[in-house]
């Protein structure tokens, strides 16, 4: 586990979330957060592994500590940390979590990560309007879902607030809402394909 700044910090960085069950860490992952830190210019980004992701089902869910110890394994970089802040918060939805780290990090600009696998079903997370609100998002495109996702209801309410890709490296500094859809490169990789995967194996 990574250690975060101490709450009331007054460091000054860029700081790209990218919250998930990590049911396992795989290198989409790793791509996202690599190409966030490159195209909007972050200083860190940060994995907030969830201890319970409240739309996902628990059965299959692997113990906190195996999924914090492959994302630790897998990130492999000095710029991403792994952490399980919103156990130690005892946080259950990301709307909270956030509103926890903006007012405990001030002086942070934040930015929500997020896959268009996501973006579909962003909708559904509970009080997502005020995610959207706290701070500026990056999608970054998935195979089979960039179109789905663009046209999704989420991404049809925050369409006022989209930017152009050329926009990236200021999104930051940006006033939320903000949002926009960032090309990366289009791993075919999912934990559910993954996890299909290994219960094929096991047979």
């Amino acid at each position: 586990m990574t250690r975060l700044p101490p709450f009331g910090s007054r460091l000054r960085l860029r700081i790209g979330l990218l919250g998930g069950s990590f049911n396992p860490a795989h290198a989409a992952h790793r791509e996202i957060s690599l190409t966030a830190l490159h195209r909007l210019k972050l200083d860190q980004v940060w994995w907030l592994v969830s201890p319970q992701n409240p739309l996902k089902a628990a059965n299959g869910m692997a113990p906190l500590s195996a999924r914090m110890a492959g994302a630790a394994t897998l990130s492999a970089h000095p710029k991403i940390l792994v952490t399980d802040v919103e156990t130690r918060l005892g946080t259950r939805y990301t709307a909270d979590t956030l509103a926890v780290l903006c007012r405990h990090y001030p002086n942070v600009r934040f930015v929500w990560l997020m896959g268009a696998d996501n973006l579909d079903q962003f909708h559904r997370w509970d009080r997502w309007q005020d995610i959207a609100r706290s701070m500026p998002m990056a999608v970054l495109d998935r195979p089979g879902h960039n179109l789905t996702a663009a046209q999704s209801p989420a991404a049809r309410w925050l369409q006022p607030w989209r930017l152009p890709q050329h926009d990236a490296p200021w999104l930051a500094d940006r006033k939320a809402p903000a949002f926009l859809l960032l090309k990366s490169k289009l791993n075919p990789l999912s934990a559910t394909a993954i996890r299909q995967q290994a219960k094929r194996r096991r047979r």
